[in-house]
């Protein structure tokens, strides 16, 4: 099963993910990151590198974030694609220390 960004990217916007990705499935858009199903080999290796554990597996998603599979599905569809690391948004280590990260 691919992997998907939950609402723990939104204002954050860290791209550590995005360098890891052998494939390039990253889309992006003012607030936040999307995985492309269609594209994501699966490899995990953006999870980890997730300094606010916003990627997850599908096949572990706790219920309460199963919205976000359609979610990144959908935008992902629309939005360019990000390949390169970028800086984080403004409000990416706030975001953080709310998290508790």
């Amino acid at each position: 099963m691919p992997y998907v960004v939950t609402d723990n990217c939104n204002a954050c916007r860290f791209t550590e993910c995005v360098s890891s990705c052998p494939v390039s499935c990253f889309h992006f858009d003012e607030k936040m990151l999307y995985i492309n199903p269609d594209v994501c080999i699966e490899c995990g290796a953006c999870e980890t590198a997730c300094p606010v554990q916003a990627i997850h597996d599908v096949a572990t998603l706790p219920d309460e974030l199963e919205e976000w599979i359609d979610i990144n599905e959908e935008r992902s569809q629309i939005l360019p694609v990000i390949s390169e690391a970028q800086a984080p948004l403004s409000t990416a280590e706030h975001r953080k220390s709310e998290l508790g990260f």
